[in-house]
């Protein structure tokens, strides 16, 4: 890890360490959620990888180079375990000492390696960790951010240090869950990003406008055919959070996976843009 990042970090801004994938040929190889059984190997790791930026000439004094050109990050993402014990264990590890942490921020997926992704996040193992470990350094949350509108918490009440977990799941406030109204620090999603990229902006499902400012970065930056195709045909489809308005239906997006090039691909979606949404002219060519 050290040398990777040390190969990587002229081109990046932090490096993460992923000890949150489940999938079988990630843990067979003692990879992705397999090091949440391996907190010593884990702090190790950040150790010695900040110890090599920091040879190398990068800076990684955490808040204290926030601003730096030469600022780089460490932090880890992580699963729970089904005893909530163990990954105290293994934060206590990762991050070190309160004062002189290891770690820049963890990411938390509250959700165990062996949890099915249509299974809820355990909130209340979100509540324990947060109140723990948030006057320490900060935390995201990775796992159901779907929507931020409809996160499965409530805003913490003001003046308490424990992040407030609504126990149906759901919030029982009308104001939204935020980094500024919570003890997380920010919100992390993948599968939901997926299908909306206007997630972050607070669109509950994709706009046109997210498909068409992704066309325009395509055509600045061509991606292989199949791959921009996957992207649009996750962005035509239900979203991942309440609001399931689809911007094409079933039958166009399979239509989607006939088209041959890059050409017939913009021509398409020029034609259902205008069908509808009805402005004329099809896709915009300047965002």
């Amino acid at each position: 890890l050290a040398r990777a990042s040390a190969l990587a970090a002229p081109y990046v801004a932090g490096v993460d360490l992923n000890c949150g994938c489940p999938q079988s040929w990630a843990c067979a190889e003692t990879l992705g959620a397999a090091l949440m059984g391996r907190r010593e190997l884990v702090r190790d790791m950040v150790v010695e990888t900040r110890a090599r930026l920091a040879a190398d000439g990068w800076a990684v004094g955490k808040e204290r180079h926030v601003e730096s050109p030469r600022g780089r990050s460490v932090s880890v993402k992580i699963r729970v375990h089904d005893d909530l014990r163990r990954t105290v264990d293994f934060l206590d590890a990762v991050v070190g000492h309160p004062q002189d942490r290891l770690v820049d921020w963890i990411t938390i997926h509250p959700r165990t390696r062996s949890t099915p992704s249509t299974t809820p996040i355990r909130t209340e193992a979100l509540e324990i960790l947060t109140s723990r470990y948030a006057g320490t350094l900060p935390i995201l949350l990775s796992g159901d951010v779907f929507d931020l509108s409809s996160l499965p918490f409530k805003p913490s009440t003001p003046g308490l240090s424990t992040l407030t977990v609504e126990e149906d799941g759901l919030p029982a406030s009308n104001a939204p869950p935020t980094p500024g109204n919570t003890n997380l620090a920010g919100f992390m999603s993948a599968r939901g990003l997926l299908a909306n990229p206007a997630l972050f902006a607070g669109a509950p499902s994709c706009p046109w406008h997210a498909l068409e400012t992704f066309m325009c970065n395509a055509a600045r930056c061509p991606l292989p055919l199949k791959l921009a195709v996957h992207h649009v045909s996750e962005m035509c489809g239900p979203g991942m959070g309440a609001d399931k308005t689809a911007l094409l239906p079933k039958r166009d997006r399979i239509r989607l996976a006939e088209l041959g090039t890059m050409m017939e691909l913009v021509d398409f979606l020029d034609q259902k843009l205008e069908e509808h949404t009805g402005r004329k002219g099809g896709m915009r060519r300047d965002l």
